[in-house]
């Protein structure tokens, strides 16, 4: 079953198309509209457009792509060298689902003027270290994002929804769900691939306004594949939003005292094809390791998934949010989750609930994920990737890494009084963009030794987040709440 509208047309999958496939569907369906996309250095999807008035031109712009000026979409680009070319990758092909005239969309990549890959380009960073990660190691990994959001809008009288009590609920307690439902149809018709959507915890009002909150969380898949889900996601609920006339906003925290939005990724490490994260039903070595490397290089990585001042308001104690480098199973107050597997009991369960059915048992040995939970949505979606592989092949590579496993390993909430020997043991994430910047560059000589980063890449990035200025914000925004709302507003769409 093909999800994807070409792939139903065109009837193979889409990392089979070629260029001659895309001219086929165009010329037999009516296609007047090209959209060349791609993600600039503000992390927003960009869009070049073209009309499609003959064979030929369309076939020019398939095999040769585009050029751009890449001074206005990375900051480090200057503008007397700054030209770039943008080429389509035919797999990622897609009908627009907003616009009036028939249009295909395609994702591009960046090239330089030599016409090589361009190496500061994030998404191609991400392609680096999975590609590195791979040809050193062997194992693939393989991610997928929970992203949740903010739905903003006037308030209703009618059935109310129950202050930060809103997980899973369903209207008419839940307003703007056939919002999420809209979206969850779009995605697939591109060829996402979604596990589920639902409500999640945080619901309120203030003034007028009523908040309501969402998650959309997808299928593992290949990094590239995760990453164009994730961003194109992102554009579809914004266009949703604009089309109804409510904000929507995937900013880390709206106000203080309410459920934040993360942006938990999801990690399975593969071999040949096969998941290794769990042998012999218990949690692998392989997988105990690389959440090793993620947790040695997590204050690190905060610079690529915590990106604002607003995303250490969420990354504060007592919440669900992580503020301790540690891991656990089932307790969701740990940097790293190992989530629920099913380890076996999928057959019984269904069994007991369906008595009458004899159908074999499922493999659930794939299933199971090492979740990295501080992420947020103001994230660089590729550099965060690409970090948590060069994480994931830190971790293989390091030599204590199943003793650090061991040591940070935590199943007890390590807030509670009682368990504050273990909570004073535990290194802390950074609290400010500042502090961030810091972190990254004491781990510079990690994330530069694998061929992925650069040296330079990392002080540009640690140099723009010392610029926010946070490192004393908590301090100087408590009770303020007037001054908190104005920092909000002011990152609300950045993310």
């Amino acid at each position: 079953m093909y999800s994807n509208e070409l792939e139903k047309y065109l009837k193979k999958p889409a990392k089979e198309f070629t260029k001659s496939d895309i001219i086929k569907f165009v010329t037999e369906n009516d296609i007047k509209m090209l959209n060349f996309r791609y993600v600039g250095g503000d992390s927003r999807l960009k869009k070049l457009s073209f009309v499609i008035d003959s064979i030929e031109r369309l076939d020019n712009l398939l095999s040769m792509g585009e050029r751009l000026d890449g001074s206005s979409i990375f900051d480090y680009i200057e503008a007397d060298a700054s030209d770039l070319y943008i080429v389509p990758k035919y797999q990622t092909a897609f009908v627009n689902p907003f616009e009036e005239d028939p249009t295909l969309d395609i994702i591009c990549k960046y090239y330089t003027v030599e016409g090589k890959p361009l190496k500061s380009s994030p998404a191609n960073i991400m392609l680096k270290a999975q590609e590195e990660l791979q040809k050193n190691t062997g194992y693939e990994l393989q991610v997928m994002g929970e992203l949740e959001f903010y739905i903003i809008g006037e308030k209703e009288a009618l059935y109310p929804a129950t202050d930060q009590h809103s997980y899973h609920e369903s209207p008419p307690f839940s307003k703007w769900r056939f919002i999420v439902d809209e979206a969850m149809k779009i995605i697939s018709s591109i060829g996402g691939k979604l596990k589920y959507g639902h409500s999640e915890v945080g619901s309120f009002t203030e003034g007028k306004l009523a908040m309501e909150q969402y998650e959309l969380e997808f299928l593992t898949a290949p990094m590239e594949e995760s990453a164009n889900q994730l961003i194109l996601a992102k554009w579809i609920l914004r266009m949703l939003g604009y089309k109804y006339g409510l904000t929507i906003t995937f900013a880390p925290k709206i106000t203080v005292g309410k459920a934040g939005c993360g942006l938990h990724i999801h990690t399975k490490l593969l071999k040949d094809g096969k998941s290794v994260m769990i042998k012999n039903n218990k949690l692998s070595d392989e997988a105990k390791k690389i959440i090793a490397g993620y947790l040695d290089l997590a204050p690190a990585l905060s610079a690529f998934g915590n990106t604002i001042p607003t995303s250490y308001l969420r990354l504060v104690p007592h919440q669900e949010a992580p503020t301790n480098i540690c891991w656990g199973d089932r307790n969701r107050s740990v940097l790293v989750r190992v989530p629920l597997g099913w380890l076996g009991n999928a057959h019984r369960m269904i069994k007991d609930v369906n008595p009458q059915d004899d159908s074999k048992a499922p493999d659930t040995s794939q299933k199971q994920t090492a979740e990295l939970r501080s992420p947020d949505g103001s994230a660089d979606i590729y550099l965060l990737m690409a970090g948590l592989a060069v994480a994931a092949r830190h971790g293989l590579e390091m030599d204590n890494a199943l003793e650090k496993a061991k040591d940070l390993y935590v199943n007890v909430n390590i807030f509670d009084d009682e368990h504050k020997d273990i909570l004073e043991k535990l290194d802390s994430l950074p609290t400010s963009c500042f502090g961030s910047a810091k972190k990254l560059l004491e781990k510079a000589n990690v994330l530069t030794k694998y061929n992925v980063f650069s040296q330079g890449m990392l002080e540009d990035i640690a140099e723009h987040l010392k610029s926010f200025d946070d490192e004393k914000m908590s301090e100087e925004l408590y009770g303020k709440n007037e001054k908190i709302k104005e920092l909000v507003n002011n990152y609300l769409h950045y993310a």
